[in-house]
């Protein structure tokens, strides 16, 4: 069957094939670099559940040999999983594990390691928070009182307060600085709950450098 074409018609296909002869190589091109982009895209997400995957599980193995009290296995899988998967969630929460389990086993240079790695790399701000507090104790330990205390002097969240300045104390204490000790233990009993156990604690370091516990 025939069919016939108008001149409109006619002009509108000889407009077609000029524009695709003009156009033809830079619409395949776009067509292929779409097409790679899709590629690329499906494999990132492919590649970036895999790593995910492989760091919770050596995750998982940091919390099992902490668990059965493995310092040595704990500290060798922390290290793997921060050289291998430092930029997932789960490298940060390892090395607060490995500095928790280091600093029970009285490794203190280990345990400051793991802490200023979180600082360092974590986008957490919550992580961030446990860790500095963590080092800022760790350091008490080694009677690094100054650097201690610069730690622990830094901006926090308000809801942080309560522990933030209850370990301040604890520092200004070793420093000997006991009317900012007081102070700082008077902070955090006002920002600790009325019903919080811990405040019988603060309570007995207060009275202990001849304070007085809020009623």
């Amino acid at each position: 069957m025939s069919v016939d074409l108008t001149l409109d018609e006619h002009e509108k296909i000889e407009d077609l094939k000029a524009f695709w002869k003009a156009h033809a190589n830079k619409i395949v091109g776009g067509l292929l670099i779409a097409s790679v982009a899709g590629i690329g895209v499906a494999w990132w997400k492919q590649h970036q559940f895999r790593t995910n995957a492989a760091a919770a599980s050596l995750y998982a193995s940091i919390q099992g040999m902490q668990q059965a009290d493995q310092s040595s296995a704990v500290a060798t899988l922390t290290v793997t999983l921060l050289q291998r998967y430092p930029n997932t969630p789960y490298a940060a929460r390892g090395a607060l594990i490995g500095a928790a389990t280091a600093s029970a086993s009285h490794n203190a240079s280990l345990a400051q390691s793991d802490l200023r790695w979180v600082l360092d790399h974590s986008k957490e701000s919550s992580l961030q928070t446990v860790a500095r507090l963590r080092l800022a104790g760790v350091l008490l330990d080694q009677n690094q009182t100054q650097a201690a205390l610069t730690m622990i002097d830094t901006a926090h969240d308000e809801t942080d307060a309560n522990v933030y300045n209850d370990l301040k104390g604890d520092i200004l204490v070793r420093e000997g600085q006991l009317d900012a000790a007081r102070a700082a233990y008077r902070i955090a009993l006002e920002k600790l709950p009325a019903d919080s156990p811990y405040r019988q604690v603060v309570e007995i370091k207060l009275n202990a450098i001849a304070g007085v516990a809020p009623k």
